[in-house]
């Protein structure tokens, strides 16, 4: 069963397509990832979806029901979390809670049941006095999804939860949601992280309002690649990057101290890649042929279109 369909869904400002036909399901209880770049439609479809901004045209249902005819009916189903930190930092983390409790409908002991078992979920219990100004960037992020979580969600929906948090609080706020998720509630999360990306259950690539693929991060790899990736490592990768650029290859890219080439039957050049790179003084290290990665195939994707 589905949490989430979307049927041609376009979203037009004027002669401006910010999403472009789009057509997706997420299914009930999955973590799934919309991958794209900032200003490739992931906002405004969630603004969509949310029931916050009509589409110009297509068809979206989230919980079974029709966003475009009927989105207050919604509101209380779904916890949200926008891209744009939205508490009040001159209250505490207790003080935020409540406010936003009360807005849910929660009263009295209901609510203060559920602020505690919240707190204790998210490990904020030994913040809860502290003015929500005074806390951390990854502290905000867990209190902002506290607040989110607080009426028991049937969808959990993430805008770009974790963009400006530190590698350490990225991964915890990630084991978060897999617990969620495995008590059953759908995590629909927006990102432009890669390694973020891989940890979905299923996600879509976006650019440009364009759906360029949607799957399991696996599948999405084996059957969106046009062609193969070569791994480049030399002593010398910027006298190699404009002699690989020279040599008809589709995608040639730097990766820390390695090259991505990308392109069609890779496997028949590596020996004229390599005399070409040992020509220019590369010194090369190591060539050979390896598995895509997520970001191989956005790139690819994204050049071709």
């Amino acid at each position: 069963m589905n949490a989430v369909v979307v049927e041609h869904l376009t979203k037009r400002f004027g002669r401006f397509v910010a999403v472009n036909d789009i057509s997706f399901t997420v299914a009930r209880g999955e973590i799934f990832g919309f991958l794209g770049p900032n200003g490739s439609g992931k906002t405004t479809t969630i603004r969509m979806l949310l029931g916050l901004l009509p589409p110009t045209s297509g068809q979206a249902r989230v919980l079974d029901v029709d966003v475009v005819r009927h989105p207050e009916r919604i509101a209380r189903r779904v916890g949200y979390m926008s891209q744009k930190f939205s508490l009040y930092p001159d209250l505490t983390v207790e003080e935020n809670l409540r406010f936003y409790g009360r807005t849910y409908g929660l009263r009295g002991r209901a609510l203060a049941r559920r602020q505690d078992e919240v707190l204790a979920l998210i490990g904020l219990e030994a913040q809860r006095r502290r003015l929500t100004a005074a806390l951390a960037g990854g502290w905000k992020q867990k209190l902002a999804l506290a607040t989110a979580l607080l009426h028991r969600p049937e969808l959990l929906v993430l805008d770009e939860p974790t963009a400006g948090v530190d590698p350490i609080n990225r991964r915890e706020f990630w084991r978060l949601l897999y617990g969620l998720a495995g008590e059953g509630v759908t995590v629909f999360v927006t990102t432009h992280y890669m390694d973020e990306a891989e940890q979905c259950h299923r996600l879509a690539l976006i650019h440009n309002g364009v759906l360029l693929a949607v799957g399991a991060p696996d599948v999405i790899k084996q059957t969106h690649m046009p062609g193969q990736v070569v791994e480049v490592l030399c002593a010398r990768p910027r006298v190699a990057l404009p002699v690989l650029r020279a040599a008809d290859l589709a995608e040639v890219a730097l990766y820390g101290e390695r090259i991505h080439i990308a392109g069609p039957n890779l496997e028949h050049r590596l020996d004229e890649l390599r005399a070409r790179l040992e020509a220019a003084g590369a010194g090369v290290i190591a060539l050979r042929v390896i598995p895509p990665s997520l970001e191989d195939v956005f790139i690819a994707q994204t050049s071709t279109r």
